[in-house]
């Protein structure tokens, strides 16, 4: 009888062994937002190591290319590896800057994100156009969503706009974008203007050369903060 229970004892205590180092169940996945990765390289290279789909909702407008938004090393559809930089620590190249001015008009299909929107130009062609001189927070960040939603409002689906590029500035942006100052008609004259005026911006530079209307939109965004308007009403 003493052996029995000496046996029986032994084989519990072999049991709860096995039990404890059986492997634990797998964590949940945890959901990532742009705002997750420091670069826009960081966020591809993770956004392609997910295989097909995007389940994480990286790529909004469905183009392959994941936070265009975020700040550089930037790498594009498919690739892997960060591109280098121009010497002016900007990612257009000199080629795509040019001394003309370029003017297109359409129509809103699609408002992305606070800085950049989708337009169907008078030809034809479905064009991304990222506004100049501004930068709002990016997708999962305080205030984004408020900026998406105020940009809506300005530029509804449907209205008409009219594009102007800078010629401080490159015409596109590495991803292929227009980079314009955008006109609503009917509306008001400059976008940019009115989201930083609006408190969705704070005063931005993209590759070392200022756009020729910074100092308007430094205006608009410091009465923006001294009067805590859009995401400076507890975001900044």
């Amino acid at each position: 009888m003493h052996h029995q229970l000496v046996r029986a004892l032994a084989l519990a205590i072999v049991a709860l062994g096995l039990g404890l180092s059986a492997p634990a169940p797998a964590s949940a996945v945890i959901d990532r937002d742009c705002g997750d990765f420091a670069s826009q390289a960081a966020a591809q290279n993770f956004f392609l190591g997910t295989g097909s789909g995007d389940p994480h909702r990286l790529d909004d407008d469905g183009d392959g290319v994941a936070c265009e938004s975020n700040p550089c090393p930037c790498i594009g559809r498919g690739n892997t590896a960060p591109q280098p930089l121009a010497d002016t620590g900007s990612t257009q190249t000199h080629a795509e800057q040019g001394p003309r001015t370029y003017r297109e008009t359409g129509n809103v299909v699609r408002v992305v994100d606070g800085d950049t929107l989708h337009v169907r130009l008078r030809g034809g062609a479905q064009v991304s156009v990222r506004m100049l001189g501004i930068d709002t927070p990016e997708r999962g960040r305080c205030g984004a969503d408020d900026a998406t939603a105020n940009l809506r409002r300005l530029a509804p689906v449907g209205s008409t706009v009219h594009l102007v590029s800078d010629r401080t500035q490159a015409a596109k942006d590495r991803y292929g974008r227009l980079l314009r100052y955008v006109q609503r008609q009917g509306g008001y004259g400059d976008l940019s203007f009115r989201q930083a005026w609006d408190g969705f911006t704070r005063p931005y530079v993209f590759g070392g050369t200022p756009v020729t209307r910074h100092r308007e939109y430094v205006r608009a965004i410091h009465h923006a903060r001294d009067h805590a308007r859009g995401a400076w009403h507890g975001c900044w």
